[in-house]
């Protein structure tokens, strides 16, 4: 069982920036991969930012050059570092974690709102 806390949230005006992280209960290292994920409201649930065990990252087309995934294993902790951030960045923002065996966890989910 991985247990995931985002925090960082919140509301920007576009242009700015915010870091979300997620603390997770396990080592990350035992983790095949821990994502971000966001849902606006009435749209998907659509991946945002990835991390493999081994550090391989990827990004989805509408957050390059602007977000970057990081981690820090001393503190079991992901991170996401979003710059220029714009109103269609708004919605709520996921941790997830996929372990060894493909079983998922999520967080409880994060609040950003970009608005002037």
């Amino acid at each position: 069982q991985v247990q995931l806390v985002e925090s960082g949230g919140g509301l920007v005006q576009p242009g700015g920036s915010l870091r979300l992280s997620c603390a997770a209960s396990v080592n990350i290292f035992n983790i095949k991969y821990m994502g971000w994920y966001r849902q606006a409201p009435g749209k998907e649930r659509e991946l945002v930012a990835r991390i493999t065990r081994a550090g391989s990252t990827n990004y989805a087309d509408s957050v390059k050059d602007r977000f970057t995934i990081s981690r820090d294993s001393a503190k079991n902790t992901v991170y996401l570092q979003m710059n220029s951030l714009k109103p269609e960045d708004t919605a709520v923002y996921y941790c997830n974690a996929n372990s060894w065996s493909d079983l998922g966890y999520w967080g409880q989910g994060t609040q950003v709102t970009v608005s002037s």
